[in-house]
């Protein structure tokens, strides 16, 4: 048996200024080790390469190790988080952190082959052994009247919804906090949007498909960042749409509807929204070749002809296009420009700098590299200009790792 413990992204450790993190060994277990000593629940230690001897053990937060300091050659983490080894006391940084995946089994041990560890922290993600919260940084100049979109507690500045890989759901107003709004359990989702008011009271909601029985549900904006009760707005059926996409209004009523793409014709539906809440009938508006696009962004009303907009990104050449909102339909493409491939995800936030146009942020993958950043995790927001097309992109923050969704 062996333990994985693996290291967050080089990412982080420069914008820490950390050294960089190693990937601790694996012991192989000899007939004699028993690591099972471990109690479920607890994090444990021991002086010896094959788990045997004298055993450290802690469930909470350790800031120093006293006896045990720079002694742990063998450890094995039963707890149901990730276990932040620092080599500085104090759960300080300025020397190496080791990241322990949780294994409440306890079927999994290995070890630094090193003694170099002074401090024990327990967290519930690994981007936060890196020194960084659990939600990303995220913020936005305030505008001055109050956004169609992109604003869930009503104060005139474009925030965000993050999830993040424990399930859990933050909602980032705009000025570098977070705020928990979901306790967990938004991992049984495999689809999040939002962009517009569907329930007809005045706030931004939220649209969700459930994995296991495709099921979609309408999350109600409370008006201050969290969502409330749900509503069931499609019984079943939704796990063969792709590209589940909130726009904001297409069919010219004054409600918010939904775009999403059939996996098995590559056709267009619009789903428009209705004033009680459910869907009403879904309206064709591509009679094909849809699967060729791997992003449908509702962006905002980019030509500023008062209609909302569609931003799509082909998958095959990383080319982002844009199809201008008709009443009930979409125009003719216009090429925005190429390279999009590099990010992971977009994020149609409204106007984010408050300088009256709508802009777009992204969140990169492994494939990107600039003159500013690198690698996964990092977000860049394009910032909107008074012709279609975005002004040259600007690095936000490096803080967009380790998560598991963002809208």
């Amino acid at each position: 048996m062996r333990i994985s413990l693996r290291r967050r992204l080089a990412t982080a450790a420069t914008a820490l200024g950390l050294t960089t993190l190693g990937v601790l060994g694996a012991g192989a277990a000899p007939a004699q080790a028993a690591p099972a000593d471990c109690p479920a629940g607890y994090f444990c230690a021991w002086k010896t390469d094959n788990a045997t001897g004298t055993m450290y053990k802690t469930n909470v937060d350790a800031p120093t190790l006293g006896a045990w300091d720079n002694q742990f050659r063998s450890v094995s983490n039963r707890t149901g988080k990730y276990a932040c080894l620092h080599d500085d006391p104090d759960l300080g940084y300025n020397g190496d952190v080791w990241s322990v995946a949780p294994d409440p089994a306890g079927t999994e041990w290995g070890g630094p082959g090193s003694t170099t560890i002074s401090s024990v922290r327990l967290v519930t993600t690994e981007r936060e052994c890196g020194g960084y919260e659990p939600y990303p940084y995220w913020y936005a100049g305030p505008q001055a009247t109050t956004p169609a979109f992109g604003d869930l507690n009503g104060d005139k500045t474009a925030d965000v919804l993050a999830r993040d890989k424990a399930g859990r759901l933050w909602f980032l107003p705009g000025d570098g906090s977070g705020t928990l709004v979901g306790a967990g359990g938004w991992n049984a989702m495999n689809a999040l949007t939002r962009h517009g008011d569907f329930s007809g009271d005045g706030k931004e909601d939220v649209i969700a498909r459930e994995a296991s029985t495709g099921k979609l549900w309408l999350y109600k904006g409370s008006g201050t960042g969290s969502v409330g009760s749900r509503v069931l707005i499609g019984s079943g059926g939704w796990n063969s749409m792709n590209q589940l996409t909130a726009f904001g209004d297409l069919t010219g009523d004054g409600r918010s509807d939904l775009l999403a793409v059939e996996k098995s014709t590559g056709k267009l539906w619009l789903y428009p929204g209705t004033a009680t809440g459910p869907l009403g009938a879904r309206k064709l508006l591509g009679s094909g070749g849809w699967n060729s696009m791997n992003a449908l962004i509702g962006f905002g009303d980019m030509d500023k002809d008062g209609k909302a907009d569609l931003l799509a990104r082909e998958a095959s050449t990383g080319k982002l296009w844009l199809y201008p909102g008709k009443t009930g339909a979409v125009g003719s493409r216009v090429l925005i420009g190429g390279g999009w491939n590099v990010m992971a995800g977009f994020l149609a936030v409204g106007d984010h700098t408050g300088d009256g146009y709508t802009d777009l942020a992204a969140v990169t993958n492994g494939d990107y590299a600039s003159n500013m950043g690198r690698g996964a995790g990092n977000l860049v927001v394009y910032s909107g200009r008074a012709t279609n097309g975005f002004q040259a992109g600007g690095l936000e923050s490096e803080s967009w790792y380790g998560l598991n969704g963002q809208f």
